[in-house]
């Protein structure tokens, strides 16, 4: 059903393989920079130009409201065991919508989260469950917010976990990681299913992953010598739980795993067909994994599809082939130039592959699993074609490109009609040209947040009552369905 690509790390003879590993690494790079500045040099024939974006403001669509059509005939292809490959090359625009609508989500994810470190609530979720959406611009998207995740990890990963120095901070240990939501009445009769979607966030700085990768594979199989195996980084992440804090008593995956079987059973209970769409950006893209995996493991007949953007590989070919013998279907849209999808592993491009042979032996094996659908920086002409390593893995810039993708044979081609607002790219990069008149990083507060108040001194406002991060076992009713 699926490719699985086979590639190798181990721990203890990485030392004299470094060198030679980031020579070859910068090589390529050198060559790509080359060879990046030659297409940004050529004129791409399409008539978006800075200027056309400017003149057509007019036709803009909405984040979470973009027109989509009728998908209940391609409910098997999205959440069934029919391939979509024929609907990825080319891209089918309602496919198409599908998958930005579920990149949407997750941007979500970065839009409501308190990054300020000088805010009390600092990692958490900005507003409350039933406001959410319509804070971020995603009222209209057909699905109902039922839960919040929290995540707490003994391991070391990178600058996931956001601290406030407020003295009196709302919490030490945790950080809201995603939510649970359900499509309502009239989006399940668009999409041919009660669908459940699990949106998870990614890392705050794609930099940091190189040096803070922890590499070593662990069992979670449920059988210790199934020899399924995953990042252990990822799981600690997505497994841990204390005590001693308020959050994480239960882990990110017991939170997810209790409110799923809440939602399969209530609306099984009514005869209606359920799915799961795991989706998530970065480290986000990991944790979807690991939660499809599990639901995979809880519900056997439960249709489970993966959605991930600049996803990093999560673990060996036994755990992809439990996912491939349990009909889990995986879309993985990964940019060109994002050095994030080849990670862990050590090949970074085709001439460290040679190291395959000698790696066979080690117990450091990474797989990626999925249906890839590769998109292009260099086919938008609003972009800067300027190697960034970060920008390339900015998740709009992930749904800019989609929505003007065309085929793989097209890559260096922008569709005509794509409609989706250009400079959402910039809300935390600055990959656009100058000529869109976008500044870089505009999505932030006004004056960073700071208010005056009545005795004349700016402040960090208090939130709303209703916007304070609610116990965590806090659920929507599922009387709300009724």
């Amino acid at each position: 059903m699926f490719h699985h690509n086979h590639h190798h790390h181990h721990k203890n003879p990485m030392d004299h393989l470094i060198k030679k590993a980031s020579g070859l690494f910068h090589h390529d790079d050198d060559q790509g920079d080359t060879n990046t500045q030659q297409t940004a040099d050529t004129d791409i024939e399409t008539s978006h130009t800075a200027k056309y974006y400017l003149a057509r403001n007019d036709q803009i669509e909405e984040p979470g409201h973009v027109p989509r059509g009728d998908c209940a005939s391609l409910k098997d292809v999205i959440h069934g065991p029919e391939d979509p490959t024929p609907y990825l090359n080319p891209l089918d625009d309602n496919f198409r919508h599908e998958i930005i609508k579920y990149g949407e989500f997750i941007q979500g994810t970065y839009d409501a989260f308190d990054f300020n470190t000088y805010s009390d609530y600092c990692g958490s979720c900005l507003y409350s469950i039933d406001r959410m959406f319509e804070k971020v611009g995603l009222a209209r998207n057909g699905y109902i917010m039922t839960k919040y995740l929290y995540a707490m990890s003994r391991a070391r990963l990178p600058r996931w976990l956001e601290k406030s120095w407020h003295p009196n901070a709302w919490n030490y240990d945790s950080n809201w990681i995603g939510y649970m939501a359900v499509s309502n009445d009239e989006e399940t009769a668009r999409i041919g299913i009660r669908d459940i979607v699990v949106p998870w966030r990614g890392t705050m700085a794609a930099g940091e992953w190189l040096k803070d990768f922890e590499f070593l594979l662990q069992h979670i199989g449920p059988d210790k010598d199934d020899d399924i195996k995953v990042e252990h980084g990822f799981y600690s992440l997505y497994s841990s739980k204390s005590d001693d804090t308020r959050y994480n008593q239960t882990s990110a995956q017991d939170q997810f795993l209790t409110e799923l079987r809440r939602l399969v059973n209530f609306f099984r209970e009514r005869g209606e067909q359920v799915s799961l769409t795991t989706t998530g950006h970065s480290l986000g893209a990991a944790l979807a994994y690991l939660a499809a995996y599990d639901a995979a493991q809880e519900f056997q007949d439960l249709p489970v599809t993966i959605v991930t953007f600049g996803g990093p590989r999560v673990g060996n070919n036994k755990f992809c082939d439990f996912l491939e013998q349990r009909k889990v279907k995986a879309i993985r849209v990964v940019v060109k130039h994002d050095f994030i999808p080849r990670m862990p592993g050590i090949v970074f491009n085709k001439e460290l592959e040679k190291i395959e042979e000698v790696a066979d032996s080690w117990h450091w094996l990474y797989t990626h699993y999925g249906h890839v659908l590769e998109i292009d920086v260099e086919s938008s002409p609003y972009v800067n074609h300027k190697r960034d390593s970060s920008g390339y893995h900015n998740l709009e810039l992930h749904l800019h490109l989609i929505d003007g993708h065309i085929s793989s044979s097209e890559m260096t081609k922008f569709r005509e009609n794509a409609k989706r607002d250009v400079a959402l790219v910039n809300k935390s990069c600055g990959m656009l040209k100058e000529e869109t008149l976008v500044p870089s990083c505009w999505y932030q507060p006004a004056f960073k947040g700071l208010v005056r108040n009545h005795l004349g001194r700016w402040v960090i406002p208090q939130r709303e009552p209703e916007d304070i991060p609610p116990p965590p076992d806090t659920v929507t009713p599922l009387s709300v369905f009724e």
